[in-house]
């Protein structure tokens, strides 16, 4: 695999190679074989014009990703050859269609000037990096105030001999030294990241830094010709600019080519990588840089002051530049520092909600090891209390039955064998709660009858308190399928929840129904308490409105899961009279008789329950 990767690399880099030298080979015999003057700028111009066009595609083909940083990374580059493609036409326009020839100092040099700082603010993305939530509104504010900082540079420095003192020796020279200090932070930031990269971004890295050092020996020599009155649109001076645009455009074609070895660089790790390692959620060459321009304000314009030799109109100009590039950059700098501030505190909130979410689940722990000693517990008393039940039943029955026992007698004794029938029903129901009688697990289950077993674990401890359970179910309504020990507690925990936000209120009515309709077995809970704060949020882990130590949040999450285990659905809402509603449905098991399946179905007599 390794090898075959080494081999479409290296045949990639024998077409690029070979595309370099055909274009190249053709653009020079072109400039050597037009004659000069019109026809030759014209041929220049037009093919400098749609270069940067072409290396647009070639590196915007890298910012389709979900990376914002590789597509920050990528739409800057392309948009610093753009810039440069839009100081080639101005100069196309006045060299060609005005037939002017180009004089300096020249309009659209702070074009050309400023065409790299997109590229510089491509690098403090720093694509290598691990992708992270980080708003694209930082990117936007750091680059604001590297534009910002290089445009005041400009100004300060080349601007004065254009329009202030016009002098074009020093303008060339101020233009040529700029210049060069930019293109210097270029290659060198892109070396630098080389150094600390490996296998597919130090590739890249060292691309843009040979096409970046390109086009600096090439700026320096066109400012050499321009000094000495030599140059000419149809010389060979358009070479270097030529081939920095080729050389960028080919990192864009390697980076498309070699996409997948991105994240596969063999022995690459986190502490090869110390870039990888710092705090994701802020730039840190940005931070820095931002606070160097803010400082460098001060110290330019002391050096202004004390140390500057220039002419007095130069010395004034730069003095109220300094004053005034204050404002904008001061206003960026505490922009992103007012950025920085809410996105720390956002991560502090969420740091602490995780916290607490570690502190509920833990109590959730602790606590289901409390109710899994509890399920023991009772399990084993329900167990040694069922060996008694089944006397007093067996022994009911025998007295009940016996012929020589008067009516008053046998009527005790059928009293009490209910009473007896009563409690073992209730102590089942607390053994299957407790997971101590064997589950019926996808088994055909009456829900009446679980509806019913529910309700009597919840109204015991509801005498004296001005709560009631109205229960009423429609006794032809097909079974259903599922864990009859899951739907109890699905049903148990619902009807809790509704008792408490009735006590919260001093007392009210629940109302719980079960219906067929549309193929399906629905029990609709319905209290007449003051209702969800949230009801969208409340199936959602740790969600609670009850007091610290009451409520966990995970009751009504469980029960959505368990629900949907038994192929239904849950939902809740607040009665528009008060109250809320939530509603259980179970699909239904098909059933022989076609009176089931016609029209609604009847309702049963409702049972009342206290």
């Amino acid at each position: 695999m390794i090898g075959r990767s080494m081999k479409r690399n290296s045949e990639l880099v024998w077409s690029v190679t070979a595309a370099w030298l055909v274009l190249l080979g053709g653009y020079a015999t072109a400039v050597v074989l037009i004659p000069a003057g019109i026809s030759r700028n014209a041929f220049v111009d037009i093919f400098l014009c749609v270069l940067p066009f072409i290396v647009n595609g070639a590196l915007l083909l890298n910012a389709i990703t979900p990376d914002w940083r590789k597509n920050a990374f990528w739409m800057l580059l392309a948009f610093g050859s753009s810039l440069w493609m839009v100081g080639q036409a101005i100069w196309t326009y006045i060299e060609i269609y005005d037939r002017h020839d180009i004089l300096y100092p020249f309009i659209a040099d702070i074009v050309f000037f400023l065409h790299t700082v997109p590229m510089i603010a491509a690098l403090t993305m720093q694509p290598q990096k691990d992708p992270d939530d980080r708003k694209m509104l930082y990117g936007y504010v750091d680059f604001g105030l590297m534009l910002c900082w290089w445009m005041y540079l400009y100004v300060f420095v080349v601007v004065p001999w254009q329009y202030v003192v016009v002098d074009r020796a020093r303008y060339v020279s101020s233009y040529d030294a700029i210049s060069t200090v930019e293109n210097l932070v270029f290659i060198g930031s892109a070396a630098f990241l080389a150094l600390r990269t490996r296998g597919y971004w130090r590739k890249i890295y060292l691309h843009l830094a040979g096409a970046g050092a390109v086009y600096a020996f090439g700026t320096l020599a066109f400012g050499l010709l321009v000094h000495r009155n030599v140059h000419s649109g149809s010389s060979l001076s358009s070479f270097p600019p030529l081939i920095s645009f080729l050389w960028l455009g080919t990192a864009g074609i390697i980076a498309f080519h070699s996409r997948g070895e991105e994240n596969n660089t063999p022995g690459q790790s986190a502490i090869e990588n110390p870039i990888s390692n710092k705090p994701a959620n802020e730039s840190v060459w940005a931070s820095r840089m931002a606070r160097a321009a803010l400082l460098s304000l001060p110290i330019i314009g002391f050096w202004c002051l004390e140390l500057s030799q220039a002419p007095m109109a130069v010395h004034t100009f730069r003095i109220l530049l300094t004053l005034g590039a204050v404002l904008p950059l001061g206003s960026l700098a505490f922009l992103r520092h007012e950025l920085v501030d809410a996105e720390r505190l956002r991560l502090l909130r969420a740091s602490q909600e995780s916290i607490d979410n570690l502190k509920r689940l833990q109590m959730q722990f602790v606590q289901s090891e409390k109710l899994a000693s509890i399920g023991q517990l009772v399990g084993g008393a329900a167990h040694e209390i069922n060996n008694p039940l089944t006397a007093i039943l067996g022994y009911s029955e025998l007295l009940a039955d016996d012929p020589s026992a008067d009516a008053r007698s046998r009527g005790l004794a059928e009293k009490i064998r209910e009473q007896a029938r009563r409690t073992k029903s209730l102590v089942n129901n607390l053994l299957s709660f407790a997971r101590q009688a064997p589950s019926e697990q996808r088994s055909s289950l009456d829900i009446n009858m679980i509806v019913n077993s529910s309700v009597q674990f919840r109204r015991v401890d509801l005498r004296g308190k001005n709560i009631r359970i109205d229960v009423q179910t429609d006794t032809t309504i097909p079974q259903v399928r599922g864990d009859a020990n899951q739907l109890l507690q699905v049903f148990f925990n619902i009807i809790n929840n509704a008792v408490d936000a009735m006590q919260e209120v001093g007392g009210g009515t629940l109302t719980v129904r079960t219906l067929y309709e549309r193929g399906n077995v629905t029990i609709i809970f319905s209290d007449t308490g003051p209702g969800i704060r949230e009801p969208k949020l409340v199936f959602d882990p740790f969600y609670t409105t009850k007091p610290v130590g009451k409520g966990t949040g995970l009751g009504l999450s469980i029960c959505y899961g368990l629900v949907h285990d038994q192929g239904g659905q849950i939902s809740c809402e607040n009665r528009p009279e008060g109250g809320a509603t939530f509603r259980v449905e179970l699909p239904a098991v098909p059933t022989l008789s076609p009176l089931r399946a016609i029209g609604p179905a009847s309702r049963g007599n409702p049972a009342k329950l206290a």
